[in-house]
């Protein structure tokens, strides 16, 4: 609290100063202090009469100096009013910080154990500049391709069904392989990312999905087209957590949700251009050039990815060896290279995939699971099956293809609202509304025959509230868990979800089979959407969990 004494004497000088019309004098006597300042040693405790209290009652009661008339005074008091900002926000987190260190080593706490981390403030409550800016940036790049790639099998079905003479429910088995290594791929890498680094899961990742889709272009039969598909899912699903963890790291707390859903803005942008590309690429190159083009962007993109994008910040506080970059980079956000240590930083020291089920954490889980499981099997059901769903209504390949491509639009639109929205009232509000308002569309889509305009505009917020809200739902999930257990609990959200993903265009196939009306087949989407809708209500549950573990840890 060093600091706190700091801006005490600093805000005490002023208003000393201001009352007297004369500029702020020497510092009271070290009794004099309130006692806020005499807490060295020791931490601040959050409640009623408490010295944190007590820092932002006095914070609370500084802005009438700004109306005195003395410049000097109002730029000292506005330099304090920042300085209090800052160490408010660092108590915050170094509060949550013991309370973690408590949970997780009952017992074997120690006085060491429990100090306040500042590395460890430093990186929740980092400025947003150019460093960040340029992590996110390459993040979305990284998910622009990874989204190409998810729709690409979509948007060639309906030109394969011609060219290889198979109707389309026949490609139910690549659709499933292709989320099967997506799931796979989401449960292997949220602990690699979470033990080794986020930067190798990334760089292999990309290498993988680009590779094998690469490689799409040249198969000539439906099971080796079911093969090449897996490993491109496999590459696939780990990009995606791989991406949001790597971008919460260079967040601020504060902001962690708004900056993840901007970095997956690259996922309905990428399947949007897909769509367009394939309006363009299909009368020309065929089916394979679809393929060729989700291959060749990320495989170029490698050595900018392994140039620029830096390693989690965490990772490198505990690593020995750092190059002179990486020692800059830690600089750059505050950190002192080798004066922080392994246990300083809030990263992996078990099993993350246990921490998972740790008190506080069950219930979140299970509830985020069944969000995602419900959320990714209609994302899938759509994005797999309305190309072919149009074109059986009377649409060309290329028409279909652009067409829903507006869905993916629809969602890009939803990033503008929705993770503010999400940061400022938290998901259980936001994202609940958001599910339940796609019940709608939905059903409009199924029930209504529309004519091409007010379908594209039907297919547009359907997308904002179907994708929009699994990519508001990424946010919220990279935002709920710690940085431990950040690329985990996303990963495994995601795997989980992979499997209404698998479920998804498995049921439109099934559907499509029995003799359906093809657009019929989308309204068992509604059902799932009110589920998700329900589950995400039910988050606020979580509060109630870790009021009951507060407790537990006071007695």
């Amino acid at each position: 609290m060093a600091a706190a004494t700091a801006i005490n004497r600093e805000l005490r000088d002023a208003a000393n100063g201001a009352d007297a019309g004369q500029p702020a004098g020497p510092a009271k006597p070290r009794g004099s202090r309130p006692a806020c300042t005499r807490s060295r040693g020791r931490l601040p405790a959050l409640g009623p009469g408490s010295e944190l209290t007590h820092l932002q009652r006095r914070r609370s009661a500084v802005p009438g100096y700004f109306e005195r008339e003395d410049p000097s005074i109002r730029d000292r008091v506005r330099v304090a009013h920042g300085l209090y900002d800052d160490a408010i926000g660092a108590c915050a987190v170094a509060v949550e910080h013991v309370k973690r260190v408590v949970r997780e080593k009952p017992g074997e706490g120690t006085v060491a154990e429990a100090q306040i981390s500042a590395t460890e403030a430093a990186l929740e409550n980092q400025s947003i500049g150019g460093l960040q800016i340029r992590v996110a940036a390459l993040c979305t790049l990284i998910q622009i391709c990874d989204a190409y790639d998810v729709n690409a099998i979509a948007v060639t079905v309906p030109p394969l069904t011609h060219a290889w003479n198979i109707p389309g429910p026949a490609f139910t088995q690549v659709f499933v392989w292709s989320n099967i290594g997506i799931l796979v791929g989401a449960l292997s890498a949220g602990p690699i990312g979470d033990h080794f680094g986020r930067r190798p899961l990334l760089l292999l990742s990309v290498a993988l999905y680009g590779l094998a889709s690469l490689l799409t272009g040249f198969v000539g039969s439906l099971p080796m087209l079911a093969v090449m598909r897996f490993l491109t899912g496999l590459g696939i699903g780990g990009a995606f957590p791989g991406a949001a963890s790597l971008t919460g790291d260079y967040a601020p707390q504060r902001r962690r949700a708004t900056m993840i859903m901007v970095s997956f803005t690259g996922a309905p942008l990428g399947g949007f251009l897909c769509g367009q590309a394939a309006g363009l690429l299909l009368p020309k190159f065929g089916w394979p050039g679809v393929f060729v083009l989700g291959g060749i962007v990320p495989l170029a993109m490698l050595p900018v990815l392994w140039a620029w994008l830096p390693e989690s910040p965490r990772f490198l506080v505990a690593k020995a060896d750092l190059s002179p970059r990486q020692t800059a980079l830690l600089r750059r956000l505050g950190i002192a290279p080798g004066q922080s240590g392994a246990g300083q930083v809030d990263i992996a020291r078990g099993n993350p995939v246990k921490m998972l089920f740790g008190e506080g954490y069950a219930l979140q889980t299970v509830l985020l699971w069944v969000i995602f499981f419900c959320s990714l099997l209609n994302l899938f059901l759509f994005a797999y099956w309305l190309p072919e769903v149009l074109h059986l209504t009377g649409m060309t390949p290329p028409q279909a293809a652009r067409a829903s491509s507006f869905r993916e639009l629809g969602a890009v639109f939803a990033v503008l609202y929705l993770g503010l929205l999400i940061d400022r009232f938290g998901p259980e509000r936001a994202l609940a509304t958001h599910y339940a308002a796609g019940i709608l569309f939905i059903s409009g889509i199924a029930l209504v025959w529309m004519p091409y305009l007010m379908l594209v505009c039907a297919i547009f917020f359907a997308g904002m509230t179907i994708v929009g809200s699994q990519t508001g739902a990424n946010a919220a999930c990279g935002k709920l868990y710690p940085a431990r257990m950040r690329a985990s609990g996303l990963g495994w959200a995601l795997g989980i979800g992979r499997l209404g993903g698998v479920a998804g265009p498995a049921l439109g196939g099934y559907l499509l089979a029995l003799g359906l009306r093809p657009p019929m087949i989308f309204l068992s989407a509604c059902a799932f959407m009110l589920v998700a809708a329900g589950a995400t209500a039910l988050l606020g549950l979580r509060h109630r969990a870790a009021r009951v573990v507060d407790a537990k840890l006071a007695t």
